[in-house]
């Protein structure tokens, strides 16, 4: 035997043993893979579709979902009869996991009552574009509520000033103007919005719509601060604080006299006197 035909034979026996080989681990990972598979993954409750908030979910609104066991979400769900007839107390995107702190409690319906935690009031105010920073106070954002009133008839001047700080927006506009702007990305024309606010809140936002008007100021969401200030006076517009306002009277102001100047008091002349002596009497007379 040559050579070249131990080479070949060689050749033959080692692309014979590789094949072998491969197709042996080629095997093993099949017969794994399925075991491993079902050990590692479990189920999730996700938004078949975006789900706005107060939407009382249904059957066809949400999906099964494999998920992986070690990513799983505290508070999610693994069976549709889990979520269904609840309400949505924050919106959802598509294929989201529903968990629990985003469904009000069973039987609390849907709409807007369930999103109010305990404690808390919503307030309904009317704005324009003006207002409502040209339709980009949406819900969920943070707004700082200002009011202008006019004092002028009390003898007063105008003030603007924050009332309340770091309010969140419930509801803006109708769904279908909320849905509408979420697909094009544009501003959400409305013409109320609802606050969430404390009782002694709403009452002094209410106080203020109906004695002047109010304003929506949009906030940073990462900026928590309250807002302190003491309010802007229309003397403050020109750099400096308003003068102090003068009482006004109808009697005669008197004016005190100058330190300088010069009294002058009519001078009376003096009258004349004669001396006369009668009879050793000595006299002074007046001789006018």
């Amino acid at each position: 035997m040559n050579r070249n035909t131990r080479t070949i034979i060689v050749l033959i026996v080692a692309l014979a043993v590789a094949g072998i080989a491969s197709y042996a681990v080629f095997v093993a990972v099949q017969r794994a893979t399925p075991v491993s598979a079902a050990t590692l993954q479990t189920k999730a409750v996700v938004a078949a579709k975006s789900l706005p908030v107060g939407t009382l979910v249904k059957p066809e609104d949400v999906k099964v979902v494999p998920w992986p066991a070690a990513s799983q979400i505290p508070g999610a769900f693994t069976s549709i009869e889990q979520v269904t007839n609840r309400g949505l107390v924050e919106s959802l995107s598509e294929n989201e996991p529903i968990t629990e702190i985003k469904l009000a409690k069973a039987g609390a319906g849907a709409g807007l009552p369930p999103t109010i935690p305990p404690g808390m009031r919503a307030l309904s105010v009317r704005v324009n574009e003006v207002v409502g920073v040209a339709g980009f106070v949406v819900p969920g954002n943070r707004v700082d509520v200002l009011v202008s009133i006019n004092q002028g008839q009390q003898g007063g001047e105008s003030i603007t000033r924050v009332i309340v700080s770091n309010v969140q927006v419930l509801t803006a506009g109708t769904r279908y103007d909320q849905e509408q702007a979420r697909r094009e990305g544009q501003a959400i024309p409305t013409s109320v919005v609802t606050l969430l606010l404390t009782p002694e809140d709403a009452e002094r936002v209410t106080l203020a719509a109906d004695e002047g008007r109010i304003m929506l100021t949009l906030r940073n969401p990462l900026d928590v601060a309250p807002t302190q200030t003491a309010g802007a006076r229309k003397g403050s517009l020109f750099g400096g604080p308003p003068a102090p306002a003068v009482a006004r009277s109808s009697a005669p102001v008197r004016r005190a006299p100058r330190a300088d100047a010069v009294q002058l008091q009519p001078q009376i002349p003096r009258p004349y006197t004669v001396e006369t002596i009668r009879a050793a009497k000595r006299a002074e007379e007046t001789v006018h």
